[in-house]
């Protein structure tokens, strides 16, 4: 049975984490960097944002795209390394932009919070947005319980969007154009709760808060539970068939599967998702843990 084991500390809040070209990339909250990592474990920052970065992904040309968090933006940064504002999302948005998925046609899709999560307000329903390969943005969702991390998978004909306080991971049709249809379940892990749910009765009713994610090869998801300090594995449904912790006890808000063979599984570890906190002290840890089944689709 796989463990993990500790790889990077000294992060605020490790978030987004991707391999690319031969490395670990991960996004750093509220140190405001994205960093890139070998597999040793050295790190070097190759871009700050100010406005909080999140998801990642990259464009046919080798551009990396960076969501920025507080402003609703996502950031290009060029292979020369230019940086540019590649679309606005801030006029569908009603809360902070989060993590995005990025097809290989240069297309992406992007969650936001849907509400001010960390002053406390109650949950209220989000959009999930498109960018175009040219930047430009549409809704391609609506009616999601806090859009987190998301999967195409290998056939490119799906999407698969984690709803953190849905009790879900929820499945598109993509069709050629970019468009989402045929809305269902992937996995549903328990009753969908009702909006403007105070947050602790809220919270009561979740069995999985979907984070960050990832697909391996025999269409299984290695999910980031928000709220359960595990990352597990799902089969398509929602049976849980794996789960891993981190021996320090802390929570886990971001997986990727990777590495030379796509058999090492990264975590992001953090003792709370607190911003308050989070931006005291650098107490978050990337954890890995070999796994049988490789990575397939993308991100």
């Amino acid at each position: 049975m796989a463990t993990l084991q500790p790889f990077v500390d000294g992060g605020t809040f490790f978030e987004g984490p991707r391999w690319h070209d031969g490395a670990w990339w991960v996004s750093d909250f509220y140190a405001h960097t994205v960093s890139r990592i070998d597999a040793g474990g050295r790190r070097e920052t190759v871009m700050e944002v100010p406005g909080q970065p999140s998801g990642l992904g990259w464009l046919p040309d080798g551009s990396m795209l960076v969501v920025s968090m507080l402003d609703q933006r996502v950031l290009r940064r060029w292979p020369d390394g230019r940086v540019t504002t590649h679309a606005d999302i801030g006029h569908l948005a009603t809360g902070h932009a989060n993590d995005l998925v990025v097809a290989p046609d240069g297309g992406a899709w992007v969650g936001n919070f849907g509400f001010d999560l960390m002053a406390g307000e109650a949950m209220q329903p989000a959009c999930l947005a498109r960018i175009a390969p040219d930047g430009a943005v549409s809704t391609a969702a609506t009616d999601l319980y806090f859009p987190n991390g998301a999967v195409i998978t290998p056939e490119g004909r799906t999407l698969i969007v984690g709803e953190t306080f849905g009790n879900a991971m929820t499945a598109f049709s993509i069709g050629a154009d970019g468009t989402l249809s045929d809305r269902r379940d992937w996995a549903r892990f328990g009753p969908r709760p009702e909006p403007g749910a105070e947050r602790t009765e809220l919270l009561r009713q979740l069995a999985v808060g979907p984070d960050g994610c990832c697909l391996d090869a025999d269409n299984h998801l290695w999910v980031a539970d928000a709220f359960n300090q595990r990352c597990i594995r799902v089969a398509p449904g929602g049976a849980i068939v794996d789960e891993l912790k981190p021996a320090n006890g802390q929570g886990v808000f971001a997986c990727m599967l990777g590495g030379d063979d796509g058999r090492t599984l990264l975590v992001c570890v953090a003792p709370d998702s607190s911003a308050r906190r989070r931006k005291l002290a650098p107490e978050a840890s990337l954890w890995t843990a070999r796994v049988d089944v490789p990575h397939a689709g993308q991100p």
